[in-house]
């Protein structure tokens, strides 16, 4: 068994010290932070065709050509997004929901959500390339985990710290030096053993620009949330801990709209990439009344980081709000 030390939660001690209470709506927007400074200057990404579109300038909101404008609604359609048997209802007012909020926005986005208790699933563009900025961070902090749990062993004040900082404050320094710390092939470990196999690490220490997609996150959120044979209870737990306690800066993205009484356990991601905008935001929500459920928004081509995160939360309110209301 991994060993544990004696007495309450002692190694998550350095994230709940910091003092930052459950996320609940929409918080402060953070100073931009997520990537090595230099890492967009030295990458570039293949973007398929319907994603390019003519931009009149950063925080327009609109394209400059109706060609733009029609580009911007193709990619955004999302009739029949969400599904759900036993409530095909609530399934077709949140897929039209997220197409209201989506419309004529420049941001590229992708979606994906899941309520297991009411059978839903939602899905946009699920196998869409991002780059994932901090969102990364929860990959780093599962694959550390997941290597102290085969050595039966917990982390070390100094593991503990590092990760609290790369969770609560989004350090980038604790990330680097935990992303070095497990290496490429721990981190490649953990992929595979996640089943999150169209997830592309960044190249040599360029985290932030790891490519990921709103299908293989909703993997990663939901082995959080159920027994699984990559991470046990005590794993699971510790991050969705360290997830809870983001500094109140930070509690902004997918818990927007979400009603009280209901814990966001999130990760949120920010960069210019190199000059338009990469704004992610995923997390896992659990109800005090029971039951769990799961978010994922990823987003590009955003003009500002303020345009991101506004198109990140008004597709989550949608979600959270129906979810509450069902």
């Amino acid at each position: 068994m991994w060993r544990r030390c004696p007495g309450p939660a002692l190694l998550i001690t350095t994230a709940l010290a910091l003092g930052a209470a459950a996320c609940s709506g929409a918080g402060a927007t953070p100073a931009v932070a997520g990537i090595r400074p230099s890492a967009t200057r030295s990458v570039t990404r293949n973007r398929p065709s319907p994603e390019v579109s003519a931009r009149s300038g950063p925080g327009t909101g609109t394209g400059s050509s109706s060609r733009t404008s029609r580009a911007v609604a193709s990619r955004h359609r999302a009739g029949g997004v969400c599904a759900s048997a036993a409530y095909p209802g609530l399934a077709a007012r949140i897929s039209r929901g997220i197409a209201r909020a989506l419309r004529g926005r420049l941001s590229v986005a992708a979606v994906t959500a899941a309520d297991p208790a009411l059978g839903l699933s939602c899905r946009l563009h699920p196998w869409r390339e991002f780059h994932s900025a901090s969102v990364v961070k929860v990959i780093i902090l599962g694959a550390l985990l997941r290597e102290l749990q085969a050595e039966h062993e917990d982390p070390t004040a100094r593991q503990a710290r590092l990760a609290a900082a790369m969770i609560t404050e989004s350090s980038n320094a604790a990330a680097t030096t935990l992303w070095d710390e497990v290496g490429r092939a721990g981190l490649g470990a953990f992929l595979a053993a996640a089943g999150m196999s169209r997830t592309e690490l960044g190249p040599g220490g360029y985290w932030g620009l790891t490519e990921v997609n709103a299908h293989d996150e909703m993997v990663l959120l939901r082995l959080l949330m159920a027994p699984n044979g990559v991470l046990d209870r005590q794993s699971r737990d510790y991050a969705l801990r360290l997830m809870a306690a983001v500094e109140p800066a930070q509690c902004w993205g997918v818990p927007a709209g979400s009603a009280a009484g209901v814990t966001a356990h999130l990760k949120d991601g920010w960069l210019p990439d190199p000059s338009l905008w990469v704004v992610n935001s995923i997390g896992d929500f659990t109800r005090a009344r029971g039951g769990d459920y799961s978010i994922a928004i990823l987003t590009m081509d955003s003009p500002d980081m303020d345009y991101g995160v506004a198109t990140v939360q008004a597709v989550a309110t949608v979600i959270n709000r129906a979810l509450a209301g069902r």
